[in-house]
């Protein structure tokens, strides 16, 4: 039987009574075991298994290759470094759009599979808001996410949303109706900070902000963004160090001793 863990971690009630309390909550992106023990270690309050991955862990252009059977593989990872925080997952694309019976497979088979504690899909369109609600019917935490829905990449690109007064109406209500349907929370990626302190304000939900203003209940960011792993940086990240030039210049030590013979010491 698979070893989650300490399975009595933070709650989806305790982000909902910090929203409540006033208190900020703090998202970052895992991969991999390492990360996730950190993250834990350093208190993070969510460690999100999100499908940015595809990108930072495995060199695709977009989100969009990214398998169910890959997102489990690195979700149950990540779970088994994590002791305090909420662990969520991210549903990748195409595991949960075709039918709500396959978004409460791949879903379930989540949770079961890797210990998670949650699922995160895209999208308010109505079809989505079923499948939150189902899914909340049946017991599986749903956190949501609109705005800059990157699975959308074809059709959306990467441009902030919600800068048109029927765009931000739009953003509004989808996040209201996964509210009502059951979410526990609600990602606002990359739309303009009045149209998030307006949504933040009207739901009784957590909102987490990623280039969303400073009013959202919370705020996440790709973990490889905030260290400088990123080749290339999104315009509302902040780059906490230059990990990528720290890591290339401890290699490039290392393999000038080696060539030099002054590694390993005698």
């Amino acid at each position: 039987m698979a070893d989650f863990g300490n399975i009595m971690g933070l709650t989806t009630q305790q982000l909902i009574t910090w929203k409540q309390q006033g208190r900020p909550i703090v998202a970052l992106t895992a991969w991999d075991f390492a990360f996730a023990q950190l993250l834990d270690a350093a208190g993070i309050d969510i460690i999100l298994v999100g499908d940015s991955l595809a990108m930072v862990a495995l060199g695709y252009e977009t989100t969009l290759p990214l398998t169910l059977d890959a997102m489990s593989h690195h979700a149950a990872a990540v779970r088994r470094g994590v002791k305090r925080a909420l662990v969520v997952c991210d549903l990748p694309f195409l595991s949960y759009q075709e039918s709500i019976s396959q978004a409460i497979h791949a879903a379930g088979r989540v949770l079961k599979e890797t210990g998670v504690q949650a699922v995160k899909l895209e999208g308010g369109h109505p079809t989505a808001i079923e499948t939150v609600a189902r899914l909340s019917d049946i017991g599986i935490p749903v956190m949501g996410h609109v705005g800059l829905t990157p699975q959308s990449v074809h059709r959306l690109g990467y441009r902030q949303q919600g800068t048109t007064e029927s765009e931000a109406e739009r953003i509004l209500s989808e996040a209201i109706a996964l509210s009502e349907a059951g979410a526990f929370a609600v990602v606002l990626e990359h739309i303009p900070a009045n149209l998030a302190r307006i949504i933040t304000a009207k739901l009784p939900i957590p909102t987490i902000g990623i280039g969303a203003g400073s009013d959202c209940d919370g705020q996440v960011l790709v973990t490889a963004d905030l260290l400088g792993l990123s080749e290339k940086q999104p315009p509302f990240a902040k780059t906490y160090l230059n990990l990528r030039d720290i890591v290339t210049k401890a290699v490039s030590d290392f393999s000038q001793d080696v060539r030099d013979k002054k590694f390993p010491e005698n």
